[in-house]
């Protein structure tokens, strides 16, 4: 047998980057609301992993701003912090300008056919009104146009800062209003980005984020208003 014809052995992720993705998911589509306790032994048994993994999968959490440890109380989905929102917004923006700017410079036209296949698959799963699909694809098209920048660094750095504001960008779009322009904007993105026309992609991915900040700031006293105190919450998944 060819053994360029011979199964490649299936990789088996460690169970805390398993627990770190879904925990993760929750709380950026709200299903784990801001103040809401992480309650381990409900965790444990609906995640099906002990309680070594889910902690560890807690630490990285806490790392992307997601979850706050309490000592001696275990660990609750941290409140969002408008200021701290605000500043980490202004440097993603920063970076995804300079990553389209690259892009632009580096990405082959394979490359950019792949981002335009993901921007395909993310307008269908927004003509089916599903946010969370819509989003999966949403943060590949952004993952995949830094990671064509060729900048490894840009790339370590963007991807720590992006942990931190996923919940916000997710919750940009929970406005009709607001994820129809979002899908415009992407358009416009994609069509610079085709055009390797530098100065309007950096302008557009600038903008692009600074628009949802602006969403996400007006609608978030509201949001922090509804929700109950820390120390009364117990919800799990």
């Amino acid at each position: 047998m060819d053994s360029s014809q011979e199964p490649t052995p299936i990789v088996r992720r460690p169970l805390h980057e398993e627990a770190t993705d879904r925990l993760r998911d929750l709380i950026v589509q709200g299903r784990l609301i801001a103040g809401a306790r992480l309650n381990e032994r409900l965790l444990t048994a609906q995640l099906g992993l002990s309680r070594t993994p889910l902690r560890e999968a807690f630490k990285v959490l806490a790392t992307e701003g997601l979850v706050e440890l309490l000592p001696n109380r275990g660990a609750i989905v941290s409140q969002m912090d408008p200021v701290r929102l605000g500043e980490s917004l202004a440097v993603m923006g920063a970076l995804e300008a300079l990553a389209g700017e690259l892009a632009c410079r580096n990405a082959t036209d394979a490359q950019i056919n792949e981002i335009r296949a993901l921007h395909y698959e993310m307008l269908a799963y927004h003509a089916r009104g599903d946010l969370a699909g819509y989003f999966k694809f949403n943060q590949a098209i952004h993952l995949k146009l830094v990671k064509y920048s060729g900048n490894a660094v840009l790339t370590n750095m963007y991807r720590s800062l992006n942990g931190n504001v996923r919940r916000a960008r997710y919750m940009a779009n929970l406005s009709k209003e607001r994820w129809d322009a979002a899908v415009r904007e992407h358009d416009e993105i994609l069509a610079a980005l085709s055009a390797r026309d530098v100065k309007r992609l950096k302008a557009l991915l600038s903008d692009h984020l600074a628009h949802k900040l602006a969403s996400v700031l007006s609608a978030l006293p509201d949001v922090l208003a509804t929700l109950p105190a820390p120390q009364l919450q117990s919800q799990a998944v």
